[in-house]
Order: structure tokens, then sequence, then C-alpha cells
């Protein structure tokens, strides 16, 4: 069976997958490619959950495909819909910039962004 086999990952874009820019999209935060990819090789759905609409979000979308890092689902869990309503889309785990315990990189930016590679020994 693979390491994340049937877990639910929420990810954040900005601050999470890109360093903080919007409106535009950041450039990439360190590492953040390669463990999502490997995330995904490894079982894992991943959810992207941004606060992101119409055509910011339509841009994160495409950085993901551009990276041809396969989403699961977009701001909803797919699945849930079958034992509640609310709008609140369940996962596993979330990871957030934001996030409580999350591990940060400050380094060559103003706002923190999410180290992946402290992500990665915490998944595998």
């Amino acid at each position: 069976m693979k390491k994340l086999e049937g877990q639910i990952y929420c990810i954040d874009f900005d601050g999470t997958c890109v360093t903080h820019d919007f409106p535009i999209v950041g450039k990439d935060a360190p590492h953040a490619e390669r463990v999502l990819k490997k995330m995904v090789s490894s079982g894992a759905k991943l959810i992207l959950w941004t606060m992101r609409d119409k055509k910011y979000l339509q841009d994160a979308v495409d950085w993901f495909k551009e990276k041809e890092i396969p989403l699961w689902a977009i701001q909803q869990n797919p699945e849930q819909h079958s034992w509640t309503t609310s709008p609140k889309a369940y996962c596993h785990n979330y990871i957030d910039d934001i996030a409580l315990g999350c591990p940060l990189l400050t380094e060559n930016h103003s706002r923190p962004y999410v180290d992946w590679l402290k992500i990665e020994k915490l998944l595998f």
C-alpha cells in the first residue's frame, strides 16, 4: 500500500504553493512541485482550497496543470455531499501558510510561505 493512499489534503495556493504576490501568481515555493507530485504518487488526493475566485482561481488551477500535478477537486470535496451540506471541504489535513504550526520560510520574501522540505519530513 502506498504511504498516503486514500488521504485527502486541502492545499492552499498563495503562500503555500507560491509566494505571496496576489493578484499575480507568485514565485514557486521551493520544493512545492516535487513534494506535491510525491504526495500524489504516494496515493494522496489533492483539493485546491484557496481564497482565489473567478479569473484568479483559474490562474491557480493553471499552475497545477502546468506543473502536471493532478487535482482531485477544486474548492470542494466531491464525495461529502452524501453526508453533509457544509461548504467546508472535508479532508484529512490542510496545508496552508496560515495554519497553526505549519512550517514556514521567511527568507527572500516579505511574507512567510510554506517550507516544503519540512512538510515532506512530516509526511514521509
